[in-house]
Protein backbone atom coordinates (compact mmCIF):
# COMPACT_ATOMS: atom_id res chain seq x y z
CA UNK A 1 0.00 0.00 0.00
CA UNK A 2 1.02 3.45 -0.85
CA UNK A 3 1.88 6.06 1.80
CA UNK A 4 1.19 9.02 -0.92
CA UNK A 5 -0.75 9.76 -3.53
CA UNK A 6 0.34 9.76 -6.80
CA UNK A 7 1.23 13.46 -6.67
CA UNK A 8 3.21 12.84 -3.30
CA UNK A 9 0.58 14.69 -0.97
CA UNK A 10 1.08 13.87 2.47
CA UNK A 11 -1.43 10.77 3.59
CA UNK A 12 -4.38 10.74 5.50
CA UNK A 13 -4.80 9.42 9.27
CA UNK A 14 -5.84 6.12 8.36
CA UNK A 15 -2.60 5.57 6.38
CA UNK A 16 -0.75 7.04 9.06
CA UNK A 17 -2.35 4.77 11.51
CA UNK A 18 -1.62 1.17 9.30
CA UNK A 19 2.08 2.82 8.30
CA UNK A 20 2.61 2.49 12.44
CA UNK A 21 1.00 -0.91 12.66
CA UNK A 22 3.02 -2.04 9.93
CA UNK A 23 6.22 -0.41 11.66
CA UNK A 24 5.58 -2.05 15.05
CA UNK A 25 4.45 -5.59 13.66
CA UNK A 26 8.28 -5.52 12.23
CA UNK A 27 10.50 -8.49 12.94
CA UNK A 28 14.16 -8.54 13.06
CA UNK A 29 15.06 -10.01 9.80
CA UNK A 30 17.17 -13.09 10.16
CA UNK A 31 18.28 -15.95 8.00
CA UNK A 32 19.78 -16.65 5.08
CA UNK A 33 18.85 -13.36 2.56
CA UNK A 34 20.27 -11.28 5.65
CA UNK A 35 23.74 -13.68 5.83
CA UNK A 36 24.45 -13.67 1.96
CA UNK A 37 23.59 -9.58 2.35
CA UNK A 38 26.02 -9.14 5.03
CA UNK A 39 28.59 -11.70 3.43
CA UNK A 40 28.84 -9.75 0.26
CA UNK A 41 29.37 -6.05 1.90
CA UNK A 42 31.88 -7.43 3.87
CA UNK A 43 33.68 -8.83 1.17
CA UNK A 44 33.27 -5.77 -1.30
CA UNK A 45 33.59 -3.07 1.19
CA UNK A 46 35.64 -4.67 3.82
CA UNK A 47 33.99 -2.21 7.31
CA UNK A 48 35.68 -1.20 9.90
CA UNK A 49 33.77 -0.32 13.26
CA UNK A 50 35.67 2.01 15.21
CA UNK A 51 33.92 3.38 19.01
CA UNK A 52 31.60 0.81 19.50
CA UNK A 53 31.77 0.86 22.70
CA UNK A 54 30.37 4.04 23.03
CA UNK A 55 26.88 3.05 22.13
CA UNK A 56 24.89 2.73 25.42
CA UNK A 57 23.00 -0.61 25.96
CA UNK A 58 19.50 1.13 25.58
CA UNK A 59 17.39 2.56 22.45
CA UNK A 60 18.75 5.12 20.64
CA UNK A 61 18.23 7.66 17.76
CA UNK A 62 21.52 6.95 15.37
CA UNK A 63 22.11 10.11 13.78
CA UNK A 64 24.78 10.41 10.89
CA UNK A 65 26.57 12.13 7.54
CA UNK A 66 24.13 10.86 4.48
CA UNK A 67 26.22 9.27 1.53
CA UNK A 68 25.35 10.07 -1.93
CA UNK A 69 22.80 7.99 -3.79
CA UNK A 70 21.83 7.07 0.34
CA UNK A 71 23.92 4.15 -0.28
CA UNK A 72 25.00 4.26 3.33
CA UNK A 73 22.05 1.62 4.48
CA UNK A 74 23.36 -0.98 2.35
CA UNK A 75 26.40 -0.88 4.13
CA UNK A 76 25.35 0.29 7.68
CA UNK A 77 22.43 -2.07 8.44
CA UNK A 78 23.82 -5.70 7.88
CA UNK A 79 26.61 -4.53 9.84
CA UNK A 80 24.87 -2.85 13.06
CA UNK A 81 22.55 -5.65 13.23
CA UNK A 82 25.35 -9.07 12.67
CA UNK A 83 28.16 -7.37 14.23
CA UNK A 84 27.09 -4.49 16.89
CA UNK A 85 23.43 -6.80 17.69
CA UNK A 86 21.14 -3.87 17.02
CA UNK A 87 18.13 -3.51 14.78
CA UNK A 88 18.46 -0.32 12.99
CA UNK A 89 14.71 1.42 11.79
CA UNK A 90 15.77 3.77 9.42
CA UNK A 91 13.57 6.61 8.59
CA UNK A 92 13.04 8.05 5.28
CA UNK A 93 11.22 10.64 2.84
CA UNK A 94 7.56 9.88 1.93
CA UNK A 95 8.25 10.13 -1.60
CA UNK A 96 10.38 6.51 -0.89
CA UNK A 97 6.98 5.04 0.14
CA UNK A 98 4.59 6.08 -2.49
CA UNK A 99 5.48 3.63 -4.94
CA UNK A 100 4.31 -0.06 -4.04
CA UNK A 101 6.76 -2.29 -4.94
CA UNK A 102 9.50 0.02 -3.10
CA UNK A 103 7.51 1.14 -0.33
CA UNK A 104 6.31 -2.51 0.37
CA UNK A 105 10.27 -3.73 0.53
CA UNK A 106 11.64 -0.88 2.51
CA UNK A 107 8.30 -1.72 5.47
CA UNK A 108 9.44 -5.09 5.73
CA UNK A 109 13.21 -4.57 6.13
CA UNK A 110 12.53 -2.09 8.70
CA UNK A 111 12.59 0.96 7.51
CA UNK A 112 9.76 3.47 8.49
CA UNK A 113 8.73 6.93 7.08
CA UNK A 114 10.60 9.95 8.78
CA UNK A 115 6.78 11.19 10.32
CA UNK A 116 6.75 12.61 13.90
CA UNK A 117 4.05 10.26 14.69
CA UNK A 118 5.73 7.33 13.68
CA UNK A 119 8.84 8.15 15.26
CA UNK A 120 6.80 8.47 18.64
CA UNK A 121 4.95 5.22 18.18
CA UNK A 122 8.97 3.30 17.81
CA UNK A 123 10.70 5.51 20.62
CA UNK A 124 7.69 4.06 22.91
CA UNK A 125 8.52 1.15 21.64
CA UNK A 126 12.01 1.21 22.40
CA UNK A 127 13.30 0.57 19.22
CA UNK A 128 16.96 1.81 17.67
CA UNK A 129 16.13 4.44 14.92
CA UNK A 130 18.38 6.09 12.18
CA UNK A 131 17.83 9.66 10.70
CA UNK A 132 20.41 11.65 8.03
CA UNK A 133 19.02 15.40 9.26
CA UNK A 134 20.42 16.18 5.87
CA UNK A 135 18.24 13.99 3.77
CA UNK A 136 17.83 14.21 -0.24
CA UNK A 137 20.25 17.52 0.10
CA UNK A 138 23.21 14.98 1.12
CA UNK A 139 22.06 12.56 -1.08
CA UNK A 140 22.82 14.53 -4.40
CA UNK A 141 25.70 16.57 -2.83
CA UNK A 142 28.95 17.30 -5.49
CA UNK A 143 32.33 16.43 -4.92
CA UNK A 144 33.23 19.18 -3.31
CA UNK A 145 30.43 18.34 -0.43
CA UNK A 146 31.78 15.67 0.50
CA UNK A 147 31.57 14.40 4.07
CA UNK A 148 29.92 17.92 4.50
CA UNK A 149 26.99 18.33 6.94
CA UNK A 150 23.58 19.92 5.31
CA UNK A 151 21.38 19.94 7.95
CA UNK A 152 20.10 23.49 6.81
CA UNK A 153 17.50 24.78 9.60
CA UNK A 154 16.11 20.95 10.50
CA UNK A 155 15.45 20.49 14.35
CA UNK A 156 12.85 18.22 14.36
CA UNK A 157 15.10 15.21 15.26
CA UNK A 158 16.39 17.07 18.75
CA UNK A 159 12.67 17.91 19.31
CA UNK A 160 11.80 14.56 19.43
CA UNK A 161 14.54 13.12 20.96
CA UNK A 162 14.37 15.10 24.02
CA UNK A 163 10.38 14.77 23.75
CA UNK A 164 11.04 11.27 24.19
CA UNK A 165 14.70 11.56 26.67
CA UNK A 166 15.78 9.25 24.08
CA UNK A 167 19.80 9.18 23.82
CA UNK A 168 20.93 10.50 20.55
CA UNK A 169 24.32 8.37 19.30
CA UNK A 170 26.36 10.10 16.66
CA UNK A 171 28.24 8.27 14.12
CA UNK A 172 30.45 9.22 10.89
CA UNK A 173 30.80 7.01 7.79
CA UNK A 174 33.58 6.96 5.31
CA UNK A 175 33.47 5.24 2.42
CA UNK A 176 30.15 5.62 0.50
CA UNK A 177 30.51 9.28 -0.96
CA UNK A 178 33.06 7.36 -2.97
CA UNK A 179 31.08 4.24 -4.50
CA UNK A 180 30.66 7.09 -7.52
CA UNK A 181 32.73 9.94 -9.31
CA UNK A 182 30.81 12.77 -10.85
CA UNK A 183 30.84 12.75 -14.77
CA UNK A 184 28.60 16.13 -14.38
CA UNK A 185 27.40 17.58 -11.00
CA UNK A 186 24.62 17.71 -10.60
CA UNK A 187 24.09 21.87 -10.71
CA UNK A 188 26.21 21.65 -13.99
CA UNK A 189 23.85 19.12 -15.94
CA UNK A 190 20.99 21.88 -17.15
CA UNK A 191 23.57 23.28 -19.29
CA UNK A 192 25.46 20.63 -20.46
CA UNK A 193 24.79 18.22 -23.85
CA UNK A 194 23.16 15.88 -21.78
CA UNK A 195 21.23 18.19 -20.48
CA UNK A 196 19.93 19.97 -23.87
CA UNK A 197 19.08 16.23 -24.38
CA UNK A 198 16.78 15.72 -21.19
CA UNK A 199 15.16 18.82 -22.27
CA UNK A 200 14.11 17.83 -25.58
CA UNK A 201 12.74 14.51 -24.27
CA UNK A 202 10.72 16.53 -21.48
CA UNK A 203 12.99 15.20 -18.82
CA UNK A 204 14.45 18.44 -17.52
CA UNK A 205 12.14 21.40 -17.33
CA UNK A 206 12.80 24.83 -15.87
CA UNK A 207 10.84 23.75 -12.95
CA UNK A 208 13.28 21.13 -12.19
CA UNK A 209 15.57 22.54 -8.85
CA UNK A 210 19.16 22.55 -9.85
CA UNK A 211 19.71 21.96 -6.32
CA UNK A 212 18.30 18.90 -5.84
CA UNK A 213 19.85 17.34 -9.20
CA UNK A 214 21.98 14.22 -8.47
CA UNK A 215 25.41 14.15 -10.13
CA UNK A 216 25.80 12.08 -12.99
CA UNK A 217 27.73 9.30 -12.15
CA UNK A 218 30.55 6.81 -12.96
CA UNK A 219 31.32 3.17 -10.89
CA UNK A 220 33.23 0.85 -11.24
CA UNK A 221 34.93 0.64 -14.60
CA UNK A 222 32.61 3.36 -15.70
CA UNK A 223 29.49 1.21 -14.80
CA UNK A 224 26.43 1.65 -12.43
CA UNK A 225 28.17 -0.78 -10.21
CA UNK A 226 29.68 1.15 -6.86
CA UNK A 227 33.11 1.06 -6.45
CA UNK A 228 34.57 -1.62 -3.85
CA UNK A 229 35.70 1.42 -1.40
CA UNK A 230 36.21 0.19 2.03
CA UNK A 231 33.78 1.87 4.33
CA UNK A 232 34.71 3.22 8.04
CA UNK A 233 32.32 3.73 10.51
CA UNK A 234 33.20 5.83 13.96
CA UNK A 235 30.90 6.44 16.54
CA UNK A 236 31.17 9.18 18.56
CA UNK A 237 30.08 10.06 22.36
CA UNK A 238 26.44 9.53 22.88
CA UNK A 239 23.95 12.64 23.93
CA UNK A 240 22.21 11.82 26.49
CA UNK A 241 18.71 13.82 26.44
CA UNK A 242 16.99 11.80 29.59
CA UNK A 243 16.82 15.53 31.59
CA UNK A 244 14.52 16.75 28.64
CA UNK A 245 11.69 14.45 28.92
CA UNK A 246 8.54 16.03 27.91
CA UNK A 247 9.99 19.43 28.05
CA UNK A 248 9.54 21.91 25.07
CA UNK A 249 12.60 22.97 24.14
CA UNK A 250 13.32 26.50 23.13
CA UNK A 251 15.59 27.62 20.08
CA UNK A 252 18.90 28.55 21.54
CA UNK A 253 18.77 24.94 23.43
CA UNK A 254 18.05 22.94 20.33
CA UNK A 255 20.70 25.05 18.50
CA UNK A 256 22.89 24.11 21.05
CA UNK A 257 22.31 20.31 21.45
CA UNK A 258 22.00 20.37 17.52
CA UNK A 259 26.25 21.38 17.02
CA UNK A 260 27.30 18.73 19.96
CA UNK A 261 25.97 16.09 17.96
CA UNK A 262 27.12 17.76 14.17
CA UNK A 263 30.81 18.11 16.44
CA UNK A 264 30.48 15.01 17.19
CA UNK A 265 29.84 13.68 14.05
CA UNK A 266 31.90 15.98 12.06
CA UNK A 267 35.10 14.84 14.49
CA UNK A 268 34.70 11.34 13.78
CA UNK A 269 34.99 12.12 9.92
CA UNK A 270 38.19 13.53 10.58
CA UNK A 271 39.37 10.60 12.39
CA UNK A 272 38.00 8.39 9.84
CA UNK A 273 39.65 9.94 6.92
CA UNK A 274 43.25 10.10 8.74
CA UNK A 275 42.44 6.33 9.41
CA UNK A 276 41.63 5.39 5.97
CA UNK A 277 44.79 7.28 4.90
CA UNK A 278 46.87 5.43 7.30
CA UNK A 279 45.48 2.33 6.40
CA UNK A 280 46.21 2.08 2.31
CA UNK A 281 48.57 -0.13 2.56
CA UNK A 282 46.42 -2.89 3.53
CA UNK A 283 44.54 -2.38 0.55
CA UNK A 284 45.51 -4.90 -2.20
CA UNK A 285 46.34 -3.39 -5.88
CA UNK A 286 43.33 -4.29 -7.08
CA UNK A 287 41.53 -2.64 -5.19
CA UNK A 288 43.07 0.32 -5.24
CA UNK A 289 43.38 0.25 -9.26
CA UNK A 290 39.52 -0.11 -9.06
CA UNK A 291 38.84 2.59 -6.68
CA UNK A 292 41.11 5.18 -8.17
Amino acid sequence: MGLADRDNQPFDELALEEHIATALAVEEPRGRELDIVYAIIKRVFKPTVVGAENIPDRPCLFVGNHSLFALDGMVLGPVMQKDLGRFIRPMGDKFLFSVDGIGNYLAKHGAVIGHPEVCSALMKNGSDLLVFPGGAHEAVKSASEMYALQWRERYGFIKLAAKHGYTIMPFGMVGPDEFYGHLIEGQDLPDSMLGSLLKRVGLLTEDTRSDMMPPIPTGLLGTLIPKPQRCYIGFGQPVDLSEYEGKKLGKKKLQTLRAEVAGEIEEQLSELLLLRAQSRDEDSLLRRLLTF
